[in-house]
């Protein structure tokens, strides 16, 4: 009875401690995934120690029992087997499957990329969005004693615009034990364009999140309902009602047990009610921004790149091998967000052969085969034009500037805050313009690379000519800044361009700004002078592009 009673309790111990393993691992019960392997090795090592412990008395003795021998042998199987099934399912050996994972399609930048206006550029980086989420929360007094502010910030779009949203978490244990009934209460969301910060009161709180502790923590919670799905990296959104999501993409392995990873199928969580819906990519809705996330993305395209010519080629001669550079920034398009990352060589220059563009909902890629700066030597082109000031340039975005590939970056003083903005030609990174607001950046970015154009909410305006006699000259000083504005002799005027050909354009009286910091030779002309200007319409005073 005594062997009896002491087997059955071996028995209990080792299920209760296999339990709470699984409970604190949640490994998926799949073949695929390393945690179960972990898992089966760690239950077979713990059964054959249990047993040494009751039965043998020496190590002579463990020595020759078939029990441990068979159970050890089982367990060196099984690391073979795991090891084997790295082996063969790695790039050494498969390396044309791995180049095949990703296949980029070659885009027309100035067709697909498209003038974007101001208020739907992204101008805030994560780290500058966490300062604001902050800030928003200190203000809460009702809440900040007990949440904190998750630092997830997915990047989505919401409406139309880009935002950042991120949930609340609580701020301890103690905390979590004691609101833990209602759950969390709000989320916050960052415009990412405007700046605004909103924290959102939910009528119902948050029950599902990374921050709870028992079975409403989301990954377990996910364990439960799909215990054989091994999930990649969760982001938190919201749908366009603003209800808060988890959106969980599936890991899919193509090549091998553990090799060839994409991404299978999404299950959507409702972070209020814990509802799930499982479906496959190709279904997912597409308020949906992000399931392929952006890692896998670069890697999956790194796989491409460096495997053009073999494996044996992507480690020696590196021959045709081409690889993402350092960073990335993500673009809205479409009412999608894209992964943008440039591609250098693997020799290590500071130069970039194109870029590339990854949806993150459907795993489509464009190739852009345009050459210029790698992206932190155009970091550090803007930063050397403020380097009496020591502020530091964030990654940078691309845009579409005047048909021509642009690096949009945000200039950050010690504190995080945005103070200036930069762009930079990615063909001559030498031209740089800076500007205390996008839109005076544009401009001076415009008249740089020579288009002589300027923009009104990020279009093009019409570029205009004029000529004549000056016929009253006056000076001013705005803002700090010295301006002349000039009005001509009707008799002998000449104007031409788009402006000038539609009734009502033109403003009422015709006077011309010149800003004396950007056309110092405008102090030398006086009244009757012959003068030619190229101006834009879009202000009360038309807008003076140059002096000829």
């Amino acid at each position: 009875m005594r062997k009896g009673k002491s087997k059955f309790l071996a028995v209990i111990i080792l299920v209760l401690l296999a339990g709470i393993y699984y409970y604190v691992t949640i490994p998926a019960i799949n073949i695929h995934s390393s945690g179960f392997w972990t898992f089966l090795l760690a239950v077979m090592v713990l059964i054959l120690v249990m047993y040494a412990v009751r039965r043998v008395r020496s190590v002579q003795e463990a020595k020759n029992n078939k029990v441990l021998k068979i159970g050890t042998g089982l367990v060196l199987l099984v690391l073979v087997v795991y090891g084997a099934g790295t082996l063969l399912s790695s790039p050494v050996v498969n390396a044309k499957k791995y180049q095949k994972l990703l296949e980029p399609e070659t885009g027309n930048f100035t067709e697909d990329i498209e003038q974007i206006s101001y208020d739907q550029i992204p101008l805030l980086d994560k780290d500058s969005a966490e300062l604001l989420g902050n800030r928003k929360m200190g203000s809460m007094v009702d809440m900040v004693s007990q949440f904190e502010v998750s630092n997830l910030y997915s990047q989505i779009n919401y409406q139309g615009r880009p935002v950042r949203v991120t949930p609340l978490e609580y701020a301890s244990f103690i905390k979590w034990f004691t609101n833990q009934k209602d759950g969390i209460p709000a989320y916050i969301m960052i415009d990412m364009a405007t700046q605004d910060t909103e924290l959102v009161k939910l009528k119902e709180g948050i029950k599902y999140s990374e921050a709870e502790y028992l079975n409403r923590n989301i990954y377990r919670h996910l364990r439960f309902q799909y215990p054989t799905y091994i999930f990649d990296q969760l982001s938190f959104e919201i749908n366009e009602d603003g209800v808060p999501y988890w959106i969980c993409p599936v890991k899919k392995y193509t090549i091998g047990l553990f090799g060839g990873q994409t991404i299978g199928r999404v299950v959507l969580c409702n972070a209020v009610t814990g509802e799930c819906q499982d479906v496959a990519v190709e279904d997912c809705p597409t308020w949906v921004d992000r399931v392929y996330p952006a890692d896998l993305l670069v890697e999956l395209y790194n796989y491409h790149g460096t495997l053009i010519n073999g494996f044996i080629n992507s480690v020696l001669g590196q021959k045709g091998c081409l690889k993402t550079t350092e960073g990335y920034n993500y673009l809205a398009l479409n009412d999608d967000v894209w992964v943008y990352t440039g591609v250098t060589s693997v020799s290590g220059d500071r130069s970039n052969v194109g870029f590339v563009l990854m949806n993150q909902r459907t795993k489509e890629t464009k190739y852009y085969e345009v050459s210029g700066a790698e992206e932190y030597s155009a970091m550090g082109s803007a930063e050397g034009q403020v380097q009496n000031l020591g502020y530091k340039a964030t990654f940078p975005l691309l845009l579409n500037i005047a048909n021509e590939p642009t690096y949009f970056i945000a200039l950050k003083d010690e504190a995080g805050l945005v103070k200036k903005y930069a762009m930079v030609n990615i063909q001559k990174y030498q031209n740089v313009a800076i500007g205390d607001t996008v839109a005076d950046c544009e401009k001076a970015y415009r008249k740089l690379i020579g288009t002589g154009g300027n923009s009104q909410n990020g279009e093009v305006v019409g570029v205009n000519t004029v000529s004549g006699k000056i016929k009253r000259i006056a000076q001013a000083v705005i803002e700090g800044n010295s301006h002349f504005y000039v009005v001509f002799e009707e008799d002998g005027l000449k104007l031409d361009g788009p402006d000038t050909k539609a009734e009502g354009v033109l403003p009422e009286p015709l006077i011309f700004d010149v800003p004396v910091a950007d056309y110092p030779e405008i102090v030398a002309y006086d009244v009757g002078d012959e003068l030619q200007m190229e101006f834009s319409a879009d202000t009360p005073a038309c807008q003076v592009l140059s002096l000829k």
